[in-house]
């Protein structure tokens, strides 16, 4: 069955909608039309079974309505030593080929390490680069309009900001996104430093977080810390779910998208 998602009409909608009745979270009228009081309804349900929130109805959300054990996935195999240059040159099309030479190595070999190395996370990872940095390469956040104000210093509004664990200039400049996965902010620096064992490393070498292979591995990190609902947003076709869960947003949805269906017919 195709994924049912706002828009789907027909039968199996009429189902999806007796099915979310029947569980108690009402999508209104059973019509058989997938519009807003079912995509609410289907979000809802999703949230109280701890599923990835996207108003998709896919295999992991309609086996859960329907009490079945979800479908059991094929083995995950490893495809990092089948994964070309030229394959990612298509998905990163404005990247240099000598920077896809030079770090896609170390970008498989994290993910392969980390458990990520299957077809949909190396397509997730390769896309998220495409988004983030669109070189192919670690790089340093550019200043814009985003994080620095108009007769600021760069990256003035990030210097306070608590929820990335600021505590004023020089902050917001010492710990703007770097990296593949544009890591931002003293926590997160903190945080993903001990989880690679670097101690304070990157708190008091911020500019480490752009070396190739912690990058790489940083980026793996960032993957597997949100593996579960990253792998059911895939699973349901949901890319702009998949994206906000490592972008915090949509910045970047078109190139990732891009990216991410290129690289699935080619892999």
């Amino acid at each position: 069955m195709a994924n049912l998602r706002e828009g789907s009409s027909g039968p199996e909608v009429t189902k999806l909608q007796q099915l979310l009745k029947d569980k108690r979270f009402d999508p209104g009228m059973i019509d058989g039309q997938f519009g807003p009081g079912t995509e609410a309804a289907v979000m809802a349900f999703q949230r109280s079974e701890g599923l990835a929130a996207d108003g998709i109805a896919g295999p992991n959300t309609l086996a859960k309505l329907r009490n079945k054990p979800a479908p059991p996935d094929a083995p995950l195999q490893d495809i990092t030593d089948a994964v070309t240059v030229s394959q990612v040159s298509k998905m990163c099309a404005f990247a240099p080929v000598g920077n896809i030479k030079k770090y896609l190595p170390d970008v498989l070999a994290s993910l392969s390490r980390s458990g990520l190395g299957d077809k949909a996370m190396v397509l997730m990872a390769i896309a998220t680069i495409r988004a983030e940095t669109g070189g192919f390469e670690p790089i340093s956040e550019f200043k814009s309009r985003f994080n620095t104000s108009p007769n600021g210093h760069p990256f003035d509004l990030y210097d306070n900001r608590k929820d990335l664990g600021n505590r004023g200039e020089p902050d917001g400049s010492r710990f703007k996104g770097r990296g593949f996965v544009q890591l931002t902010g003293r926590d997160n620096y903190h945080t993903f430093s001990q989880r690679l064992g670097l101690g304070n490393g990157l708190v008091d070498n911020p500019e480490l977080a752009n070396d190739a292979k912690i990058a790489a591995d940083l980026l793996a990190l960032f993957l597997k810390n949100k593996e579960a609902d990253i792998r059911s947003a895939l699973g349901d076709g949901d890319l702009a779910t998949a994206r906000k869960l490592v972008n915090g947003g949509h910045h970047g949805l078109t190139e990732f998208s891009e990216a991410y269906r290129i690289g699935d017919a080619l892999l």
